[in-house]
């Protein structure tokens, strides 16, 4: 009996089935491995690029640079950075979907067009960021709604996000943490499309003429650079229409399309005043946050592909 069944056991340990198995659970752990790095990747590049440029959002509406230093004089060095832990509250969750959706689509896309690999043609590439971007601001957009929200009520109106939340639902209903989404959408697909197809483009570029296949940190930080002008200038206008039809409810205007909001803006404060208020500090915001953001999530990703090479995370 107990010879029959060992001969019972021992054409199992030869079969293909189980290698089969294996083969699969490897793969499946490769790819969780991915996708966790880039979640982590991406929150740590949304992170450390809006702490980097919390001081000039704090003065982005004044048009002051002075105001910068005079709040450094009179609160402390550290004032620059009030609210920045509930921006991050926004903007992790925004940055770490972002990135990690970006690269979900460019291995789908990539397959699906035979370019599984290899850097994607100019249209997937715009598509590839379109769609990461799309997919951010659809799972975090009541968040940037509330964010908006609290930075035009008085702080005795709302104790907390969770407080807006409530308000919110309860006094406007559900919908109003949707307001403005679509204009957020419209401007999202051009803003994110066109800064991963410039970061990603600019970098192909410089591998083929540099022969170099990963780019100095300062090239990085210049290519995000060009990135986030770009893509800031094309989305900016809808990104003021955004925040009117957010904050409508507590600034006494009603808004209703997207088009009719426009020509509101445009017939009460004219095209530059109304469409283009605050670009000039996003000139200078914009790109080094985008700069540091993707230069920060590709170290990131080099990085603990390293660290998991030597051994140093679970295989």
């Amino acid at each position: 009996m107990g010879s029959g069944i060992q001969e019972q056991r021992a054409p199992l340990t030869q079969g293909e089935v189980l290698p089969r198995a294996s083969s699969s659970t490897s793969e499946s752990l490769k790819q969780t491995r991915s996708v966790l790095n880039s979640l982590f990747s991406g929150a740590l590049a949304g992170a450390v690029a809006k702490t980097a440029v919390a001081p000039l959002d704090r003065t982005k509406i004044i048009f002051q640079g002075k105001l910068i230093y005079r709040t450094y004089r009179k609160d402390g060095f550290f004032s620059l950075w009030r609210g920045n832990s509930a921006t991050m509250v926004r903007v992790i969750p925004y940055a770490a979907i972002q990135f990690c959706a970006h690269e979900q689509y460019k291995i789908l896309l990539g397959g699906y067009y035979g370019f599984q690999g290899k850097v994607l043609p100019p249209i997937q590439r715009f598509f590839a960021g379109s769609l990461a971007g799309t997919t951010a601001a659809m799972l975090t957009y009541p968040l940037d709604m509330v964010r908006a929200r609290m930075a035009v009520t008085p702080k005795e109106m709302y104790s907390n996000i969770l407080h807006v939340f409530v308000r919110i639902s309860r006094e406007e209903g559900l919908k109003t943490l949707y307001r403005g989404f679509t204009p957020t959408l419209l401007g999202v697909v051009p803003y994110a499309g066109l800064s991963f197809f410039t970061y990603e483009t600019l970098k192909k570029l410089h591998a083929e003429r540099s022969g170099r296949a990963q780019p100095y940190s300062y090239e990085r930080l210049a290519f995000g650079a060009c990135a986030g002008l770009i893509g800031q200038s094309a989305s900016y206008p809808l990104d003021v229409v955004r925040r009117r039809m957010q904050t409508a409810g507590v600034t006494g205007h009603t808004y209703g399309t997207i088009l009719s909001t426009m020509r509101e803006i445009v017939a009460e404060e004219g095209v530059v005043r109304g469409l283009y208020k605050g670009l000039s500090m996003n000139w200078v915001k914009g790109p080094i946050a985008v700069g540091i953001s993707f230069t920060t999530f590709d170290l990131t990703q080099i990085l603990l592909r390293k660290l998991h090479q030597m051994g140093y995370t679970s295989r």
